[in-house]
């Protein structure tokens, strides 16, 4: 093999993606010829929830640091992955409810409803409310990943110290210039918002077209039901409630 410009030994494209051994973590269990596509899509979101967990963190460090573009390019990245993650379920969507059947019994009590990497994206985007300590406390204890980021101020925190630190309210933001920095990152972070909504979204559709909206999850979980409940749910509630305020105002003001 030869050498890199480095002039380390060359590697190559399969070893370092270590291809070997991802592609052979596709393990069908029912031998059924629809499972492989089950397993690839759930092992694949599960890859970007791990990129999506990373990103974040280095949003987190920079909004700490107050580099207002820094974390505007960094959400521009979370907001293309998060496209990815939502527009990937259209693959089940080609998965009829009678096929998805003649498997579902393997999956025994596993259920989406277990990534603690999905709970860990949920709780470092902001989520603290009753309804989802409930959930993460449903399998026992709550993983210490999650714990330690619920121990953590939470992104719209971390965003209202950083408006503080330039000085800004979030009324002024809003009604200020609409090409500043700050604004453009807060209006990025509605984006984000939407973009998880809409993957909530298209899961509870995707749930209700394969199993059916009355019935259970799988591993006992409330399936379709559940999902639509958290559709609800907000990350960043003072962005949207500014905005529902200056719109009324400015409705008042028309009228």
């Amino acid at each position: 093999m030869g050498k890199s410009y480095t002039g380390e030994m060359a590697i190559s494209y399969a070893d370092y993606l270590a291809l070997d051994e991802l592609l052979s973590l596709q393990r069908l269990r029912a031998k059924h010829s629809d499972e492989l596509l089950f397993i690839v899509v759930h092992q694949a979101s599960e890859l970007w929830f791990k990129v999506l967990l990373h990103e974040l963190e280095a949003l987190i460090a920079q909004l700490r640091a107050n580099d207002v573009a820094a974390a505007l390019a960094r959400m521009q990245r979370i907001n293309a992955l998060m496209r990815i993650v939502a527009s990937q379920l259209s693959a089940l969507d080609t998965l009829p409810p009678q096929r998805f059947a003649e498997f579902r019994s393997i999956l025994g009590s596993s259920s989406g409803s277990q990534s603690v990497q999905f709970r860990a994206l949920e709780a470092l985007s902001g989520l603290r409310d009753e309804h989802f300590m409930h959930v993460l406390q449903e399998h026992g204890e709550i993983p210490p990943i999650i714990q330690r980021i619920l121990e953590r101020p939470t992104l719209q925190a971390m965003f209202d110290a950083m408006l503080q630190h330039h000085g800004v309210t979030l009324e002024e933001l809003y009604t200020q210039s609409q090409q500043a920095p700050l604004y453009l990152l807060a209006e990025s972070f509605l984006e984000y918002e939407q973009a998880f909504g809409l993957w909530r979204f298209l899961h509870v559709q995707l749930v209700e077209r394969i199993i059916g909206p009355m019935t259970g999850g799988t591993g006992g979980t409330l399936g379709a039901k559940y999902l639509q409940r958290t559709i609800a749910q907000r990350f960043f509630p003072k962005l949207w409630d500014v905005r529902a305020r200056i719109f009324a105002g400015g409705s008042a003001a028309g009228t």
